[in-house]
């Protein structure tokens, strides 16, 4: 499965990156393939898994924050791995022709 979630800190101001470096920091310790742009971070595994991880990046940034709001969309299939990467590059041989 593909989970795709943003954790982002309610009542600390405008200036949210260090919070959500400790949420991305939980992600890129957990040792699962995973990729972090400007609104989300996707990470692939197992339901168990991933959905500790999401939970543990929560909790850093709730550590300092008053408030946490969490959106999260999850691609559950079965069978399929290292679809990070493969869902990219369908894309990409599509837009190549």
């Amino acid at each position: 499965m593909i989970v795709a979630f943003s954790v982002t800190p309610l009542g600390v101001g405008e200036e949210v990156g260090e919070y959500v470096a400790d949420a991305v920091r939980v992600v890129r310790e957990s040792g699962l393939p995973h990729r972090t742009d400007a609104m989300f971070t996707s990470i692939e595994g197992e339901w168990d898994e991933v959905m500790d991880v999401v939970k543990r990046a929560v909790a850093a940034v709730e550590e300092r924050a008053p408030r946490v709001s969490l959106v999260l969309k999850a691609d559950i299939r079965p069978g399929v791995t290292d679809g990070l990467t493969s869902k990219v590059e369908t894309v990409e041989r599509y837009l190549a022709q």
